[in-house]
């Protein structure tokens, strides 16, 4: 498990649905902390406290490194293996999630995430306004996978820029690991890009959008040690681990996949390397910024395309701060969100 530095955790049993509702609030040093509600199958519920406690942490890193005015937060609802969620009982479980989201009146705000949906957001906002990401009908910005894909677009042109001299992607050979739906959007992206594409994902129902795509398939396993310019992690996480790491052949992995790496010294093993890392959480802030602008600012969708895109500044910007300062990305990156975070406290009036 994580260490515990979170300002708040709620574990409870949701009256309703009977299932383990977990939300933690990493920091609201910034602003109001926003985070995805994952709704996911567990073995035991301490893995999805493990998973709330570390991708609440990682939202705080998103937002700040983005320069967003917002703290991390995560909710998980620990769906015991076997369980199936049948209509009636996920309307329950969103009730509950409402509730708890409700109930810390308004220093957290949830989205969607893995296993939910903007439709489901718009259960959870019958019971609170602390929402993001509805449909677009029902007053939100509506689903972040494409922001998200367009994003992590932005970041690997940086990348490409970084090993190639240019961001043009085409021709570059890029394999893909996950086609959910930021990895099948981001797929069609890199193939208009003209990239090469090896992809992969565990559900073989995939394999006809691949194919028409004009991309490789091939398994999870194969796709994530290929020989590529650009590993694109797009699943679930912890697929980066020390085992792996001397098997990998690609030059630069970035993707939208949260929490990558298993332990945080496989970044140090991917320095040594010389592979090129750039932490999940600056790759996949689109679906943040693009929700926080439409729905907090009331921007237009091109004033918040053109913040997503920014991404291709900022990661160019930590590759160059890491190369300068010979540290790897990772590091910049944590040390920057750190100063952001610093700032803030200072400037709070003291009670």
């Amino acid at each position: 498990m994580p260490e515990l530095d979170h300002e708040h955790v709620a574990i409870r049993t949701g009256p309703r649905s009977g299932l383990p509702v977990i939300v933690a609030v990493h920091s609201t040093a910034l602003g109001q902390a926003v985070g995805g509600c994952r709704v996911w199958r567990y073995a035991d519920w301490r893995d999805g406290l493990t998973d709330a406690l570390r991708l609440s942490a990682g939202m705080t890193a998103k937002c700040a490194v983005a320069g967003l005015a917002n703290g991390g937060g995560k909710t998980v609802v620990a769906v015991p293996e076997g369980t199936e969620l049948d209509p009636a009982l996920r309307r329950r479980v969103l009730e509950d999630v409402a509730d708890a989201v409700a109930s810390l009146d308004g220093t957290y705000a949830t989205g969607p995430d893995v296993g939910t949906s903007p439709e489901d957001m718009a259960v959870i906002g019958e019971r609170t306004a602390h929402v993001f990401c509805r449909p677009v009908e029902r007053g939100g910005s509506g689903d972040s996978s494409p922001a998200t894909a367009l994003g992590t677009l932005a970041a690997l042109r940086a990348v490409r820029h970084r090993l190639h001299g240019t961001p043009a992607l085409k021709g570059a050979r890029v394999s893909l690991v996950g086609l959910g739906s930021v990895g099948l959007r981001l797929a069609g992206l890199l193939a208009e890009e003209g990239a090469e594409l090896l992809v992969s994902d565990i559900d073989p129902a995939k394999r006809a959008p691949a194919r028409e795509l004009g991309a490789t398939w091939t398994s999870p396993g194969q796709a994530l040690t290929a020989e590529a310019d650009i590993l694109v992690p797009a699943a679930l996480g912890g697929i980066l681990t020390g085992d792996v790491v001397p098997e990998l052949r690609c030059a630069a992995i970035a993707g939208p996949a949260n929490n990558q790496l298993a332990t945080e010294p496989v970044a140090d093993l991917l320095h040594e390397r010389g592979i090129l890392w750039v932490p999940d959480y600056v790759v996949s802030a689109g679906g943040a910024i693009n929700a926080l602008a439409v729905e907090l600012r009331h921007e237009t969708p091109e004033e918040a395309r053109v913040r997503v895109e920014a991404i291709e500044h900022t990661v160019t910007e930590l590759l160059h701060e890491a190369e300068h300062r010979n540290v790897t990305p990772a590091r910049a990156a944590t040390d920057l969100a750190r100063r952001r975070l610093d700032a803030a406290r200072a400037r709070r009036p003291v009670t």
